[in-house]
C-alpha cells in the first residue's frame, strides 16, 4: 500500500526539506485505519527513529520496576526503535548462560530492537572480569553501569580484552572513595538545604584515568551520562589527542541545574543534576561535538522506592517518553541548538558509534502539538520524572520499526 504525506518536513542527508513523502510499505503495515487519517500527518516532521544507548529495562530480576515489553513500548512512544539495555540485572549478564536469560526475554517481549550490554566484571562486583570471550558475539559491548570499576588494573585488562574482541567499553565513571555519603550535587542547593553532596571529582577523576588507559590500549571507549564541566574538557582534550572516545549526556543535565531541585525523589539520579556552570559547559560540549549523543539513562523504580525524598529515594528517573519534547522545547525552540543537531545526537551519532546500519525506521512528530507531562499516562511502569506538569512541544504521532507500526497516536 502506498500513501502520501503532503507538506511534510523530511530529514535527509543531514538537513530537512519540505516535500511530499512517499512510504512504500506492505498493506499490513499501513492498514485502512491508518490510511484514513493520513491527512492528519500533514505538516509533521519525519525523522530517522531515535536510538538510546543507555536504558534500564530491569529484566530479568526486577520486573516490578519495568519489563522488556513496558520499557520498549515506552521507547516506541518516544520515537525510539533501538535501545541498549544496561546489565545491572539479576542475574547479571556476566556469562553466556546469564546473558541468554536476558536475550530470551528480549526475543519474547520487545516491540523494538534491543541491544544488551554484558557486564565488565563478575556480578558487577569489580573483582574479576566477566566471560568476555563467551559473550562478545551476543552483546553490544561491556559495561558495569550503576557502578564504577574501581581498579585501574582491572579496567586496563577489560580494555585489552575488548580491544582484542572488537568491542566497546561503556563506562559508568564514579570513584567510590569520593562519594562520602552524598546523594545530590555538592553545590548551592545542598548547602542551603542541609543535604550531603556528591563532588564532581568523583566523576571526572575516573574519566581522567580511563582516558589514559584508552589511549594506551587503543580500546573503543564510551563514557556514560557525563554531568560536569571537567568531564567535558577532559573528553574534548582526549579527542584532540586522537583517543577513540565518545560520550553521552542526558536531557536533565542539559536543561536543569541544582537550584531547580525539589524535595522529591523524582529529582534524584546518579550522577546528580549539577550547577549552572556545568549545564552551560554540557551545552557547549553538545554544540561543538565533544558530546556525541544524548541518552536518557531511563531508570524506572517503583513508586515506593521513589517516594522517600532526596535523601532516601532510589537514584534514577524515567526519560524515554519525554526526551525529544524536552530537548526540542528547551533547546531547539529557544535557539540554543538546531533541529538538525538534535536529530544527529538522538539518531545518527549513536547508530554510527555502536555499529548499527543507517535506519529505515522512522518516527513522525507534530512539532506544533503540545502536551502536559502526566506520568500516569506513561507506557513505562516508572513514574518519576523531573518534568512532571511541564507543558512541552513535540508530540509523537507514529513510530515504525522494521516496517511495523509500534506506536501510533490517532
Amino acid at each position: 500500500m502506498e500513501f502520501t504525506l503532503k507538506n511534510v518536513n523530511v530529514y535527509k542527508n543531514g538537513h530537512f526539506s519540505l516535500e511530499d513523502y512517499f512510504l512504500n510499505q506492505p498493506a499490513d503495515v499501513f492498514p485502512v485505519s491508518i490510511g484514513g487519517i493520513v491527512s492528519d500527518f500533514n505538516n509533521c516532521f519525519v525523522f530517522p527513529a531515535f536510538c538510546d544507548v543507555h536504558v534500564h529495562l530491569r529484566e530479568p530480576g526486577f520486573s516490578y520496576k519495568e519489563t522488556i515489553t513496558s520499557g520498549t513500548k515506552a521507547a516506541a512512544h518516544g520515537g525510539y526503535t533501538a535501545v541498549f539495555s544496561m546489565p545491572n540485572l539479576k542475574p547479571v549478564p556476566d556469562s553466556k548462560e546469564n546473558l541468554k536469560k536476558q536475550t530470551d526475554l528480549i526475543n519474547d517481549g520487545a516491540v523494538i530492537k534491543v541491544y544488551p550490554y554484558a557486564s565488565i566484571t563478575v556480578g558487577q562486583m569489580g573483582e574479576a572480569l566477566s566471560d568476555f570471550e563467551g559473550m562478545y558475539k551476543d552483546c553490544a559491548g561491556f559495561s558495569d553501569d550503576g557502578k564504577g570499576v574501581q581498579s585501574q588494573e582491572l579496567m586496563r585488562q577489560a580494555m585489552l580484552k575488548a580491544k582484542a574482541l572488537g568491542k566497546i567499553i561503556v563506562a559508568h565513571c564514579e570513584d567510590n572513595s569520593l562519594l562520602n555519603g552524598g546523594y545530590i550535587h555538592d553545590g548551592e542547593y545542598a548547602k542551603l538545604h542541609g543535604h550531603k553532596g556528591i563532588c564532581s571529582e568523583s566523576e571526572w577523576k575516573p574519566i581522567e584515568r580511563d582516558l589514559k588507559l584508552a589511549k594506551e590500549t587503543g580500546c573503543k571507549y564510551h563514557v556514560c551520562h557525563i554531568s560536569c564541566k571537567e568531564s567535558v574538557e577532559l573528553i574534548r582534550k582526549a579527542k584532540a589527542e586522537g583517543v577513540d572516545v565518545t560520550c553521552e549526556t542526558a536531557p536533565h543535565y542539559l536543561v536543569m541545574n541544582d537550584m531547580m531541585l525539589q524535595e522529591d525523589g523524582r529529582f534524584k539520579m546518579n550522577p546528580p543534576i549539577r550547577s549552572e556552570s556545568d549545564r552551560l559547559a554540557l551545552v557547549e560540549g553538545l554544540k561543538d561535538g565533544t558530546i556525541d549523543m544524548i541518552a536518557t539513562d531511563h531508570a524506572p523504580h517503583s513508586q515506593e522506592e521513589k517516594s522517600k525524598g532526596l535523601e532516601k529515594s532510589f537514584m534514577g528517573v524515567v526519560g524515554l517518553e519525554t526526551a525529544f519534547s524536552v530537548l526540542y522545547t528547551k533547546l531547539v525552540k529557544t535557539g540554543v541548538i538546531t533541529l538538525e543537531k538534535l536529530i544527529e545526537v538522538m539518531s545518527i551519532n549513536p547508530r554510527k558509534r555502536f555499529g548499527l546500519a543507517d535506519t529505515e525506521d522512522i518516527c513522525i512528530f507534530d512539532l506544533n502539538g503540545e502536551y502536559t507531562v502526566d506520568p500516569e499516562k506513561f507506557l513505562s511502569k516508572g513514574r518519576a520524572t523531573p518534568f512532571k506538569g511541564e507543558i512541552l512541544s513535540g508530540v509523537c504521532r507514529l513510530t515504525v520499526c522494521d516496517n511495523k507500526i509500534v506506536y501510533k497516536k490517532i
